[in-house]
C-alpha cells in the first residue's frame, strides 16, 4: 500500500497544515478558532475604535477651553494626533509580520494603548498639569495663560502612546480575526466573510458609544471618568483577548512587504550600471530559483520549490528590472544570493505594480483632509451654536454632531448596496455596480460639495452673529452628512482598488495603502491650517486672519471654499489618473493569463 504525505494525513484527521496552536502543533479544526476566537479577538478592536475615535472628535474643546490654546493649534493638536495613529500602523503591520505576530502585536500594542490613557487620564487630574482656570469658558480671554511647555508635555506623551498603542492594535486585529479561519474550507471561508461584516459593525458600534456615551460623559460627568472608562475598557478588552489564547490559531511569519519594496529598489540601485537584456526572459524568476533550489537541495523532497507564480513583464519602471539582472559574482549560485542583491522578476513585477497604483493613492489623500475638519472645525463651530433641543434644556456636546457623519456613513452603505449597485448595473453593465474607481470619484465629489455646504453654513453663522442671533447646531448637518456619505463610497472604492490591484503576495500592502492615505491626509490638514494661519493671520494670540482664535473673528468660510477648490482640481487629476489605470483583472486577461482562484474571490467580494 503507498504510502500518504503528512499534509493530506493530517487534514483528513482535521488538522490544518498552515495554523498552529498555542503549543506550536498543527491547529486542529475542532478545539482551535472559529467564531468564538473571532468574538474575542473583536472586543479589542470595539474599545480601540471607542478609544480613539473619543479623544479625537471632543479634543478640541479641551485644548481651547481647559489648555488655552488657539483654534489652529488645538486643530493641528487633533490632526496629528489622528493621523499618527493611522500612520503607525505601517509600523505595526511590519512589526506583526516580521517580528512579533499578530497575536503577540494585539497584546503588546493594547497595554501600550492603556498606558497612553492612564497617562491622559493623569493629566486631567492633577491639578499642575493643567493651566488656571479663567473667566472665559473658551480660554482665548487675554487674562488665560496658555498651557506651559510641562503640561504640553504630558498631554502629548499621553496622546502619541495612544497613538502608538493605536496602530499596532489597528494593523492586527482583523488580520488575526480573519486568521481564525480557513480559507480553503467552503464553510469556513463563508464565515470568515461574515466576519469582516461583524468586524465592520464592531468598528461602527465603537465609534457610536464614542461620539455618543463617551462624548457626554467628558462634557458633563468629566473628562477624567471618559478616559477611565477607556482605560478600563481597553484593560477588560486585553484580558478577554488573553483569555482565548489556547484556542487561537496561529500563522507562520511571512515577513512585510515592505521589505520587498525595498530590497527590489536596493538591488536596482546597485546594479544601475549593467545592461538590461533586451529579452525579459533572461531576466532572473521564480522558476530559475526553483531550478537552481532543486539542483542544490536535492536531498530535501519536501522542500516548497515555489512560492509564487510568474508575473507577466511590464515596460514601466524599466530601472527596476536591474533587480533581476544575474551578474558574474551571482551566476554560480543565484539561489543563494541575499534578496537584496538579486531579486525575482516576478518580485521586480508586483514592486512595479505598486508603483503603478501611487497616482491613485496620492489623489486620494484630499478626502482625508476634508474629513479632518469634521473632527476639528466642524466641532468649534458646534460649540458657538445653539445645541439645545427644543425646550428640554439639554444640550448637545458638540463633539456628539459626528454622530451625523458615522449615521450618514452607516445608512449609505446599504443604500448603495440595495439602489445605487443595481441602476448602475443596469448602466454601466458591471456586475459590481460601481467600480472602485467610480466610487471614490463619488465620495471626493461628495466631498467638495460638503465643503461647499460647510462654508455657506459659516457665512451664515457669521452673518447672523454680528446681528445677535445664535442659530441651531442642525444646520451643520449638511456638511456631516455629505462628507459621511463621501467617506463610505470613499472607503469602499479605496480598499476594493487596493485589494484588487495589489500583487497576491503582497496582500498586506494594500491596508498599508489605504492607511497611509488617511494618515497623510490628516497631516496635509495641519500643514494647510499652519500655512493659512501663517499667512492671513495678525494681531496678538491669532485675533485675526481667516482661522483666528474666536471664530466669530476669524473667516472659517474662506477656508472652507479654499479646500473645496483644492478638492475640485484634485479630483480633475484623479479622473486623468483614473481614466489612464488600466485594472490587473484586464491586463492579465489581455495577455491571456486568468487569475488565481484566490484572487478571484477577493475580486469577486
Amino acid at each position: 500500500m503507498g504510502s500518504v504525505l503528512p499534509e493530506i494525513a493530517a487534514e483528513g484527521k482535521g488538522i490544518l497544515t498552515d495554523a498552529w496552536d498555542s503549543k506550536g502543533r498543527p491547529a486542529a479544526r475542532s478545539t482551535t478558532g472559529g467564531w468564538g476566537c473571532a468574538a474575542m479577538i473583536l472586543g479589542a478592536e470595539l474599545f480601540e475604535r471607542m478609544t480613539t475615535l473619543g479623544i479625537a472628535v471632543n479634543l478640541v474643546p479641551y485644548m481651547t477651553g481647559t489648555m488655552h490654546l488657539g483654534s489652529a493649534a488645538a486643530a493641528n493638536t487633533v490632526t496629528n494626533f489622528i493621523g499618527t495613529s493611522f500612520m503607525l500602523c505601517l509600523l505595526g503591520g511590519f512589526v506583526a509580520d516580521t517580528y512579533l505576530g499578530r497575536y503577540l502585536t494585539i497584546a503588546v500594542f493594547s497595554a501600550v494603548q492603556a498606558t497612553g490613557v492612564m497617562v491622559l487620564t493623569i493629566s486631567t487630574v492633577a491639578p499642575g498639569l493643567r493651566p488656571a482656570v479663567c473667566g472665559d469658558a473658551t480660554g482665548q480671554s487675554p487674562d488665560c495663560v496658555p498651557a506651559n511647555g510641562t503640561q504640553l508635555g504630558v498631554l502629548y506623551l499621553g496622546l502619541y502612546m495612544t497613538a502608538l498603542g493605536t496602530g499596532g492594535l489597528k494593523s492586527s486585529v482583523s488580520g488575526f480575526g480573519s486568521d481564525q479561519f480557513d480559507e480553503s474550507d467552503d464553510g469556513e471561508r463563508k464565515k470568515m466573510m461574515r466576519f469582516f461584516n461583524w468586524f465592520y459593525f464592531f468598528v461602527s458600534i465603537g465609534a457610536l458609544l464614542a461620539v455618543t456615551v463617551l462624548v457626554y460623559v467628558q462634557d458633563n460627568i468629566g473628562r477624567r471618568w471618559g478616559y477611565g472608562i477607556c482605560a478600563v475598557g481597553i484593560l477588560a478588552g486585553l484580558g478577554v483577548f488573553l483569555c482565548g489564547t489556547k484556542m487561537y490559531r496561529f500563522k507562520k511569519l511571512v515577513g512585510s512587504p515592505l521589505t520587498q519594496v525595498a530590497a527590489v529598489t536596493t538591488a536596482a540601485w546597485s546594479k544601475r550600471a549593467l545592461p538590461l537584456p533586451s529579452d525579459p526572459s533572461m531576466l532572473y524568476d521564480v522558476d530559475d530559483a526553483a531550478a537552481f533550489s532543486d539542483e542544490t537541495n536535492r536531498m530535501a523532497p519536501f522542500q516548497k520549490k515555489k512560492t509564487k507564480r510568474m508575473a507577466c513583464h511590464v515596460h514601466i519602471c524599466r530601472f527596476l528590472d536591474h533587480a533581476a539582472i544575474i551578474d558574474r559574482a551571482e551566476a554560480a549560485s543565484p539561489a543563494e544570493a541575499s534578496k537584496w542583491t538579486l531579486c525575482t522578476r516576478t518580485d521586480v513585477e508586483e514592486v512595479k505594480q505598486v508603483v503603478r497604483m501611487l497616482p491613485i493613492w496620492a489623489t486620494t489623500i484630499m478626502f482625508w483632509t476634508i474629513h479632518a475638519q469634521m473632527t476639528t472645525f466642524a466641532v468649534e463651530q458646534a460649540s458657538l451654536m445653539d445645541r439645545g433641543i427644543g425646550g428640554s434644556g439639554f444640550l448637545v456636546p458638540a463633539g456628539s454632531l459626528t454622530v451625523f457623519l458615522i449615521g450618514s456613513i452607516l445608512l449609505t452603505v446599504p443604500l448603495y448596496d440595495r439602489l445605487v449597485a443595481p441602476v448602475a448595473r443596469r448602466i454601466t453593465g458591471n456586475p459590481h455596480g460601481l467600480s472602485p474607481l467610480q466610487r471614490v470619484f463619488v465620495g471626493l465629489f461628495l466631498s467638495i460639495v460638503g465643503m461647499a455646504a460647510a462654508a455657506i453654513v459659516e457665512r451664515h453663522r457669521l452673518t447672523s452673529s454680528t446681528h445677535g442671533v445664535t442659530l441651531t447646531v442642525f444646520l451643520l448637518m449638511p456638511q456631516f452628512l455629505l462628507v459621511g456619505a463621501g467617506e463610505a463610497f470613499t472607503y469602499m472604492g479605496q480598499l476594493d482598488f487596493f485589494l484588487r490591484e495589489c500583487p497576491k503576495g503582497m496582500k498586506t500592502m494594500s491596508t498599508g495603502l489605504f492607511l497611509s492615505t488617511c494618515a497623510l491626509g490628516f497631516f496635509f490638514s495641519t500643514v494647510t491650517v499652519t500655512i493659512v494661519h501663517k499667512v492671513t493671520g495678525h494681531g496678538p494670540r491669532g485675533t485675526g486672519g481667516w482661522l483666528a482664535d474666536n471664530l466669530d473673528q476669524g473667516r472659517l468660510d474662506y477656508f472652507y471654499w479654499l479646500l473645496a477648490v483644492m478638492s475640485a482640481i484634485n479630483i480633475v487629476f484623479f479622473t486623468i489618473a483614473a481614466r489612464g489605470y488600466v485594472y490587473k483583472e484586464k491586463r492579465l486577461a489581455d495577455a491571456g493569463i486568468e487569475l488565481a482562484d484566490e484572487e478571484a474571490m477577493i475580486v469577486g467580494h
